[in-house]
């Protein structure tokens, strides 16, 4: 059922902002925004890598690296689901993760190269799951999140980012 947007009770209510960003069917839209993200990202001039648009919020570097973590969370929580897990599923601090990440010291263009490697595991995922799982959920916190949530959670959070690369760094 990849074709189908899900339900709102297939996700958590803060989840919203990510999946009203996203369009079904799912995994033509996970592959379309890879290659947009790549064309977008790559882009980037290096010397903007280190940017922030205000102090304190993550650098452009953080930023992309941060597709990586977070996407590699929501493929986790999905096949987990699609395996059978009921939950509660854990959550993350994303904060904690782009700190030990040090994602500042690596390029651009290695960032963007690891997100199209995970995205291409998201894809691979996704593509092969069998139509049963889609519906599938789990609690997550104090929501019951599908694993069609997650894919559109997944993709809605990318197109988010890249907005804001748009919006606040003038990227």
């Amino acid at each position: 059922m990849p074709e189908l947007r899900p339900a709102a009770s297939e996700y958590a209510p803060h989840h919203e902002g990510y999946v009203s960003l996203v369009e079904a069917p799912i995994l033509p839209t996970l592959r379309e925004q890879r290659e947009r993200v790549r064309e977008e990202l790559l882009a980037i001039p290096e010397a903007r890598g280190g940017e922030r648009y205000q102090p304190g919020k993550w650098t452009v570097r953080e930023v992309i690296g941060h597709l990586s973590d977070a996407e590699r969370v929501y493929q986790f929580r999905a096949s987990s689901i699609a395996r059978g897990e009921k939950g509660p599923l854990p959550k993350y601090d994303p904060d904690a993760y782009v700190v030990a990440a040090e994602f500042d010291a690596r390029t651009i263009a290695s960032l963007v190269e690891e997100f199209l490697a995970v995205r291409d595991s998201t894809l691979e995922l996704f593509a092969n799951l069998p139509r049963s799982t889609w519906s599938r959920a789990a609690q997550f916190g104090s929501a019951s999140v599908s694993v069609r949530g997650w894919a559109f959670i997944a993709a809605g959070h990318v197109t988010r980012h890249v907005n804001v690369l748009h919006e606040r760094y003038g990227i």
